[in-house]
């Protein structure tokens, strides 16, 4: 929550020495190091768009998956440019500070031409890789097509197997997230794009057998809504296209909205602009962002002038926890990381 599931410019190294444990003896000093930034640009297409990262046990490295807008390809629109995409995968060897492209996800599901795949959430659960992805049927110049979120299995995170399309409250619902509740029981929070793009949910007692529940009680108009589980509270993001909004609840059922601040919202003055699509993975009370926004500009050695590149890269940042509650970042500050400190 991602509590209950188990889970590249050489960087400042931080040495945190660690308290000591029951017995009395001090635990091995974790290594943190600071993360690039942008953290990952995908090689291939230039569009490396909603970023979720899951631990791989068997490599005992980090997956970081992505939906792969082909951005930088001639004579597509901007609508078209996203459709197409295949799902990229990049690893990190060193904890989450460094990442290298290491290929696309091998996805069976392909019951249309030229299929599109968004927005994959993937859990790792008793050996096994879930992968709940934002099927298109086909690439389009409008947004006026089905959309399903297609459930895959896989034993090594790369190469991925059918198991089913969700039968949800409607068919054009994108971006899954997908916790296991202390009870045991899943729960998979879904955007339904039929009801002004509002928030729902379905529950599983298996990861496979789906229950729609329906819509959400939260006032909120937005994309990828994330759960995450952190200082004994449930947490919810939603990219609201003017930053990400954050939600906190007891029960992850009723939720209540943070006023303010917008988590990235383009007012820190740091070029990437604002956030979009993101997920948290929370290590040893860390809590980090990874989020997506523009590629940094480039300055034009002539006039001076900033030139923006087109595509979308990847950014990291840690969530910090105010003593009243309020939950925020700052983008500005060096993002310290080592998401295999608990490993």
């Amino acid at each position: 929550m991602k509590k209950p599931l188990f889970f590249p410019k050489f960087a400042l190294l931080l040495l945190v020495i660690l308290g000591c444990n029951a017995c009395g003896s001090k635990s091995t000093p974790v290594e943190y190091k600071q993360a690039d930034r942008p953290l990952y640009i995908d090689p291939v297409y230039n569009g490396s768009t909603d970023p979720m990262v899951c631990y791989n046990p068997t490599t005992e490295t980090y997956y970081m998956y992505y939906t792969s807008r082909r951005s930088n390809v001639e004579g597509l629109n901007g609508i078209e440019s996203i459709h197409g995409s295949p799902i990229g995968i990049a690893e990190s060897k060193d904890g989450g500070a460094t990442w290298e492209y290491i290929g696309d996800c091998n996805i069976d599901y392909k019951p249309d031409e030229n299929p599109t795949y968004w927005a994959p959430e993937i859990i790792c659960h008793e050996g096994t890789f879930h992968m709940y992805l934002t099927y298109v049927p086909g690439i389009f110049t409008d947004w006026n097509h089905p959309r399903d979120i297609v459930h895959l299995t896989s034993r090594n995170g790369i190469d991925w197997k059918t198991e089913s399309a969700l039968e949800l409250a409607v068919r054009k619902v994108i971006d899954a997230c997908v916790i296991q509740l202390p009870d045991g029981t899943w729960r998979l929070w879904y955007n339904n794009e039929t009801d002004n793009k509002s928030v729902y949910y379905a529950e599983s007692p298996d990861l496979y057998n789906w229950t729609d529940k329906g819509k959400v009680d939260i006032e909120t108009v937005g994309e990828g809504p994330n759960v995450f589980w952190w200082h004994d509270k449930y947490y919810m993001i939603v990219d609201e296209w003017k930053g990400i909004s954050i939600f906190h609840s007891d029960d992850a059922l009723n939720w209540t909205k943070q006023e303010s601040p917008y988590l990235v919202s383009g007012l820190e003055g740091v070029d990437g602009s604002m956030g979009n699509h993101a997920d948290v993975e929370v290590i040893d009370d860390h809590a980090y962002m990874f989020y997506f926004s523009n590629i940094p500009s480039e300055t034009d050695p002539e006039s001076g002038k900033k030139i923006r590149r087109r595509g979308s890269a990847v950014y990291v940042v840690e969530l910090q926890l105010a003593d009243d509650g309020t939950v925020s970042c700052d983008v500005t500050a060096p993002c310290m990381i080592n998401m295999l400190s608990d490993k």
